[in-house]
């Protein structure tokens, strides 16, 4: 099994952070990441497409929309079931210029013949109207927000929800392998949580894992996972983790030691598994920055 350890640094937060003080005079250390040339766009290399679609109700979370996402890579034949990727928080993961420029890493990564030709599904949380005359802060229309009660629950309602309402609609624009080795699922913060708790109870259907500052933390009991993973029958499941030794420590627990603790038990349950942790706060830079590394080693041995 390989491990890997980079000392890394980065500077930001989400919301609920609470973040060690920073020396004001002190260069943040966020400035060390850029995302490499494979999360650039190169000369020569084919473009996969991406349209966007609205889910407009949910029979698994009634009441509540949602924008998603769908890359199509440009070596898709038409006919031919392609590998798959699907991405919690999908807004932030789609755009090109964004911080994690998926699309371009596909494109690039499937162009080298680094990865499977893959298609990829970008998903946002559900929102919905709040009570008439709720305002937010900024004096407008107020929306309740689905995202803990999809991302944060031990349940497998959400696997249920990408595979009975987002992936028969994906099915209509391109052909999506049954095999779940050539399907993989990825997230971060709550999102993370999300990406493994999708693959811990649909195996069957999902058996790559990307997590990057994963709440496995009290938010809605993710800190019970280590323990679970320790009590139950090693699944056949692929996971490569990354965390910060400055990411949130707040109510709901240390992601650190949450994350650290999550390592500890899938190592101890001989999964394949990769943990990178860095020196940085709840920011997607450093997973960002090592997107291209994830995605090759979760599909070093997928049959093409």
């Amino acid at each position: 099994m390989l491990r890997l350890t980079l000392i890394v640094a980065l500077l930001g937060n989400f919301a609920f952070a609470q973040q060690p003080a920073v020396d004001p005079h002190a260069i943040p250390p966020d400035e060390q990441y850029v995302l490499g040339p494979d999360s650039q766009p190169q000369a020569n290399v084919p473009h996969g497409t991406v349209t966007e679609f609205a889910l407009a109700d949910s029979k698994t979370y009634p009441g509540f929309a949602r924008k998603w996402w769908l890359y199509v890579p440009a070596q898709y034949d038409g006919h031919t079931p392609v590998a798959l990727m699907v991405f919690q928080d999908g807004g932030g993961y789609v755009k090109a210029d964004g911080a994690w420029r998926v699309p371009v890493v596909l494109d690039n990564l499937i162009a080298q013949k680094k990865l499977p030709v893959m298609a990829a599904i970008f998903v946002n949380p559900g929102e919905a109207p709040a009570p008439a005359g709720t305002l937010d802060k900024d004096k407008k229309p107020a929306v309740r927000k689905n995202r803990s009660v999809e991302y944060d629950t031990l349940s497998a309602a959400y696997a249920t929800f990408l595979l009975e309402e987002i992936l028969p609609e994906a099915r209509k624009q391109v052909a999506i392998t049954d095999d779940p080795e050539g399907r993989g699922i990825c997230g971060a913060s709550s999102g993370g949580i999300c990406a493994f708790t999708v693959a811990w109870e649909r195996p069957d259907q999902f058996r790559k894992v990307y997590t990057t500052i994963g709440s496995f933390t009290n938010i809605r009991g993710g800190n019970a996972y280590p323990g679970l993973v320790r009590a139950t029958e090693k699944k056949p499941i692929r996971i490569f983790q990354q965390d910060g030794a400055r990411d949130i420590v707040n109510q709901f627990g240390a992601w650190p030691e949450g994350n650290k603790a999550m390592a500890a038990a899938l190592d101890e349950r001989g999964y394949d598994h990769q943990f990178v942790m860095g020196e940085g706060t709840h920011n997607p830079r450093h997973g960002a920055s090592i997107l291209p590394y994830a995605l090759r080693w979760l599909w070093r041995d997928y049959v093409r």
